[in-house]
């Protein structure tokens, strides 16, 4: 079946809609709710479960994309058979009639603060959308079991509306975490770094009944860094945390010394 774009307007916003943790997770339907009338929405999602796949894609296996029953007022919705990362890249350059003018990626279920960006499907949305040269943000509800998002749906109405009046430089995408805290008891907004931090991780070693060994990652978080300024310290004092983070991942501050080496 192909998708009916013909709704879409030159006059109005054009926002995408993403996620990692598939097209039916009550996050992505949550943000779907909260951007109502900022524009006009497009879903496309994974089909199913894509967390902590970082920005992979695709290039081993085609790519299908079918129109999804998506469970909030949409223009259209699609269900792709790969990662968030791949999501964008076939909307953009294929599926969609026009270019989007925002995409928005979430909201994730659980935090994606400090190294988590690195893993985080959500993110990597927005990070791919950003190097595609579109203005883009990722949302985290920061806890794993309460599934009120009635919060974080203020929050990211609020943000949107903000990123489609002022816009966001080149290249710069931001990750937004919501502290699973009632619309009361939050503390306001903080504009905040990614925090230093790392997993202490170990693999329980297993045999399935075949009696072939298996192993299950598990493992602690660490916080290096508790400086008050980070996206960590933001969240726990029940402040959204705002950070702006961009794909480039060079050392700029190490470019200097490491001229002075004898390569």
């Amino acid at each position: 079946m192909t998708p009916d774009f013909s709704f879409i307007r030159d006059d109005s916003p054009l926002i995408l809609v993403c996620n990692d943790d598939g097209v039916d997770a009550p996050g992505i339907i949550a943000l779907a709710e909260a951007i109502q009338g900022l524009g006009q929405l497009v879903v496309v999602a994974p089909v199913d479960q894509q967390s902590a796949v970082g920005h992979a894609i695709s290039i081993r296996m085609p790519l299908r994309a079918r129109p999804w029953a998506f469970k909030a007022d949409v223009g259209t919705a699609l269900a792709v058979t790969g990662t968030p990362a791949d999501c964008i890249k076939l909307a953009v350059s294929t599926l969609l009639p026009r270019k989007p003018d925002l995409v928005v990626s979430g909201i994730n279920q659980g935090p994606n603060t400090a190294v988590n960006v690195i893993y985080s499907g959500t993110v990597a949305a927005a990070v791919e959308a950003s190097i595609l040269g579109i203005d883009a943000i990722a949302f985290s509800h920061c806890h794993w079991t309460n599934a009120d998002y009635s919060t974080s749906k203020q929050v990211a109405r609020k943000i949107v509306d903000q990123v489609l009046t002022k816009g966001l430089p080149n290249g710069v995408c931001l990750n937004v975490n919501i502290p699973a805290v009632s619309s009361a008891e939050l503390r306001g907004m903080r504009i905040t770094r990614q925090a230093r931090s790392r997993w202490e991780e170990s693999f329980d070693a297993r045999v399935d009944p075949f009696g072939r060994p298996y192993y299950w990652l598990s493992g602690d978080f660490v916080d290096l860094d508790k400086d008050d300024a980070t996206d960590l310290h933001a969240v726990e004092q029940a402040y959204v945390s705002v950070t702006p983070i961009r794909h480039d991942l060079t050392a700029h501050s190490f470019l200097d010394d490491l001229t002075q080496w004898s390569l």
